[in-house]
């Protein structure tokens, strides 16, 4: 199985008064790398996809600071279904692990909006990321 990364700039509006990342930006790194995700491994933009995110778990582990400079963010496909497809992330600074996350997506049928079968060539994609 492989697993996908992308590296994240951490930018000055990222930081809350607290002075680290605030903890809404996270789904927005996550947010990225699945965008990535979608562009470098399916060939496809994200916003063609009839896709649309069904849940977003967060596990906060440490906090990431300005000073950082980027974060690595890991996508694995732990499931994929029918229609929908489970993703596992670690946001990573200098190696550790800042939090770890979930999201599902679910394909939708672009005329009606209900649940459609993943295209095929996305679940080929996606399966060299699926750790079956």
């Amino acid at each position: 199985m492989a697993t996908y990364t992308a590296d994240i700039d951490v930018r000055f509006r990222d930081i809350d008064a607290m002075g680290h990342v605030n903890n809404a930006v996270y789904a927005t790194y996550i947010e990225q790398a699945r965008t990535r995700f979608f562009r470098d491994v399916l060939g496809i933009d994200i916003s063609g996809a009839s896709t649309v995110l069904a849940s977003i778990s967060i596990d906060f582990r440490r906090p990431v600071e300005l000073a950082d400079g980027e974060v690595t963010v890991t996508v694995d496909v732990a499931d994929l279904g029918r229609s929908s497809a489970t993703m596992t992330h670690e946001v990573r600074v200098s190696g550790a692990v800042a939090a770890e996350a979930e999201a599902t997506l679910v394909s939708l049928d672009p005329d009606t909006g209900e649940p459609a079968p993943i295209p095929e060539d996305h679940r080929a994609g996606m399966a060299e990321y699926h750790d079956s």
